[in-house]
């Protein structure tokens, strides 16, 4: 094969070709550039707090969240697992919360274009928060124990 190169004209013709092709035979889903920007639009996390991010404990899918009766998801990073149960509530929901290991810590939860809703565990790592809007969801733990504070971010949930 010989080592042809194009001009910038050729290039840049062949490269929006490509592109106009990847648009049309495979655009990008409704909603993904909000929610991918959403996820990491994390405000007021200090410099000086390390910032983890949660996995699935289990990578079944939502449905029983999804369709309108109560559901359990479970997370985990490192030494902390944040379990939840969602609870619809007419147009709202209601989410009570299990961390472990338990403590005082600071919980927020996070739904796009509806600002978010924040509270503290109690000693036993419970918490609850009432009519919380649905929509797509992210849950922050601030841990404030141990040598070095942090903060944990779940995934984000359509709920």
């Amino acid at each position: 094969m010989d080592d042809y190169e194009m001009e910038p004209a050729e290039q840049e013709y062949w490269l929006s070709q490509v592109a106009r092709l990847v648009d049309e035979l495979d655009p990008v889903p409704p909603g993904l550039v909000a929610r991918a920007q959403f996820a990491i639009a994390i405000e007021d996390i200090d410099a000086e707090v390390e910032l983890e991010a949660a996995r699935w404990a289990e990578s079944h899918s939502l449905v029983g969240v999804r369709g309108g009766a109560p559901g359990t998801i479970t997370f985990f990073v490192g030494d902390l697992t944040v379990m939840v149960n969602v609870t619809r509530t007419g147009e709202k929901q209601r989410i009570d919360g299990w961390l472990v290991p338990a403590g005082e810590h600071g919980v927020e939860v996070r739904v796009a274009d509806h600002g978010s809703s924040a509270t503290t565990a109690d000693e036993g790592g419970r918490f609850v928060l009432t009519e919380v809007p649905r929509g797509t969801t992210q849950i922050l733990v601030r841990m404030n124990g141990g040598p070095k504070p942090r903060t944990v971010v779940t995934p984000t949930v359509e709920l």
